[in-house]
């Protein structure tokens, strides 16, 4: 699966995260918080909400969660094969913003 089309499967399974707890999870709850129930602040938690755990991005480094995101309620990044941000070609930043 290309970085774009797990970020979009994260955001699908944010989104249903959302519908059963009433937020996303905190930037300290992560992307962990759609396989495993929070400690904190998720009595209604119904998941989990991926099929499998989640995967590092093709580079091997783990996807950046931050909630409230930079446009938006939460984003997820691969900063590319750099692992850093910014960058061009395969060192670009992949966002769901």
């Amino acid at each position: 699966m290309s970085q774009k089309a797990q970020i979009v499967a994260f955001s699908k399974a944010l989104g249903t995260y959302r519908l059963d707890v009433g937020e996303f999870p905190t930037t300290e709850q992560g992307l962990n918080a759609l396989m495993a129930r929070p400690a904190d602040n998720a009595t209604k938690w119904n998941g989990p909400y991926l099929e499998k755990a989640i995967p590092l991005d093709p580079w091997g480094h783990p996807y950046l969660y931050r909630a409230p995101g930079t446009d938006s309620e939460f984003d997820v990044v691969s900063y590319g094969k750099d692992g850093q941000p910014g960058g061009t070609d395969d060192a670009s930043d992949i966002t769901s913003y």
